[in-house]
């Protein structure tokens, strides 16, 4: 695996960027603006960055990151998509993405709609419960003593396995959650969204980040109530 795809390519997915080509990737960049738009990201990344459209970031990467408001979620690209794992870092803010009563009612999660859209496509959750400036700041290397850990949620146990061993190369550590519909283990209001790394803070975008292992992650993720 050597190009990672991004459509989306804000503040979490321009993170994930970051660290991918600081970890030897090559990575297509998307948004949905248009690639002349992201010429300052591929600048700063330098040689191993390009820009596209979504399908061709889509259809170039052996990983496929998807980083979009979640009323977008029916713009991904389906075909390029096929057969590949898809890593889904987004949340339901219903006052951004308009009402989904489906996810009101607990009845299904964020990303078990976009696998729903991407059939043939294989979804992890994940990246979705940091915010993005500890992500940048947290990665470490394996082995390290304060390496922190983000959890993971999928249906496909070969997806999961491919997510971990991208997340232990950009500098991360992996927790298994469960099934996609375990996914609200770690959305919005869950005890590892967010403070979870930022030392307990309420306001977690208002300090710096603090590692979080493995092990705090899962106890964190056994807490979340519905």
């Amino acid at each position: 695996m050597t190009t990672i795809g991004f459509i989306g390519s804000g503040n979490i997915g321009g993170t994930v960027a970051r660290l991918s080509v600081a970890a030897g990737y090559d990575v297509v960049l998307s948004n949905s603006r248009g690639p002349e738009t992201l010429r300052e990201l591929v600048d700063e990344l330098g040689p191993k960055a390009r820009a596209g459209t979504s399908a061709e970031a889509a259809a170039a990467g052996d990983l496929v990151v998807v980083s979009i408001p979640l009323r977008a979620y029916l713009e991904v690209p389906v075909e390029p998509l096929a057969g590949k794992v898809v890593l889904d870092t987004n949340n339901y803010y219903a006052q951004r993405d308009g009402r989904f009563p489906d996810l009101d009612d607990a009845s299904t999660t964020s990303s078990e709609l976009l696998q729903q859209h991407l059939p043939t496509s294989k979804v992890v959750k994940v990246f979705n419960n940091i915010y993005f400036q500890h992500l940048r700041t947290l990665a470490r290397p394996a082995g390290a003593a304060d390496r922190s850990a983000l959890a993971i949620a999928g249906d496909d146990a070969g997806a999961k396995s491919e997510a971990t061993a991208f997340l232990d190369a950009i500098g991360y550590d992996a927790v298994d959650a469960g099934a996609l519909a375990d996914g609200w283990r770690f959305q919005p209001g869950t005890p590892v969204y967010g403070n979870a790394y930022a030392g307990g803070a309420e306001n977690f975008y208002e300090v710096p980040g603090v590692p979080t292992d493995a092990e705090t992650i899962r106890a964190g993720l056994n807490a979340a109530q519905r």
